[in-house]
């Protein structure tokens, strides 16, 4: 199954706003057609459009400051005909997890993850799905956040293969990276037998090869990674959102 992660921006100016770049997120998570995808960044208006565009997917999420439709959302979305939903629900980066709206630690930000439980229909076979947005502004926020993720996913999955997408705001070699990495996942980067190691993050600056990797799918419990790659591609000329959007092909 092919699995997206993408920063979509919250708002933008000028030519970046939402509004000139709608269609072009659009276009980009369509012409990857992925059966799974989480997106940050999305606050209700976003969502609205995500649900109008890709009628034939599901999703999973809430606003991050209450619960339900306000502040950004962590959403995943998938393929209503390939897989069907058996739990789903969010839970808060902080010391209190199941609160909403509560910033955690030195976070600048609330922080939400959400996730589904999900079984393919053709295969009977289960996995979780979990989708987050890390503090960028809080050292704590981000390592703690990290370790709440990793612990949820076993508490959530169990033994379950799990697939976690994101904007960590942080480098690979971060302490935060690791921490998920300790709680069994793997970089689909790192393990990919064909892979892309480009930033991810470029601030729609035209001129670089971009800043940064921030941006991940990482998973726990697969057979196999067979492909990660970053989607460099401008749609009529612009960028779709100052993230590029990951991708990685997988095996149950």
């Amino acid at each position: 199954m092919k699995v997206m992660s993408f920063n979509i921006l919250c708002y933008g100016r000028d030519e970046n706003s939402l509004l000139s770049r709608m269609g072009l997120v659009v276009r980009a998570i369509r012409n990857e057609e992925p059966e799974l995808f989480g997106v940050q960044e999305a606050h209700y208006t976003w969502m609205k459009v995500l649900i109008a565009s890709f009628p034939d997917y599901a999703y999973a999420g809430v606003g991050r400051d209450d619960g339900k439709k306000n502040g950004e959302f962590s959403a995943v979305f998938y393929k209503k005909d390939l897989f069907r939903k058996l739990d789903a629900g969010s839970f808060w980066l902080s010391e209190t997890p199941d609160k909403p709206g509560i910033k955690g630690w030195d976070a600048a930000c609330v922080r939400v993850c959400s996730w589904a439980k999900l079984k393919e229909k053709k295969t009977g076979k289960e996995f979780i799905f979990m989708n987050t947005h890390l503090d960028h502004i809080g050292e704590i926020a981000m390592q703690k956040g990290a370790e709440l993720i990793a612990s949820k996913a076993k508490e959530i999955g169990g033994s379950l293969p799990a697939i976690l997408t994101g904007d960590f705001n942080v480098t690979p070699d971060s302490a935060p990276c690791k921490a998920v990495k300790d709680g069994g996942f793997t970089d689909t980067r790192d393990a990919a037998k064909k892979t892309d190691m480009s930033n991810t993050f470029h601030n729609f600056d035209s001129g670089s090869e971009g800043q940064c990797v921030i941006d991940y799918v990482f998973v726990k419990g697969v057979k196999a990674v067979k492909s990660f790659k970053v989607i460099k591609k401008k749609i009529d000329g612009r960028f779709p959102s100052d993230h590029w959007p990951v991708v990685a092909d997988i095996a149950l």
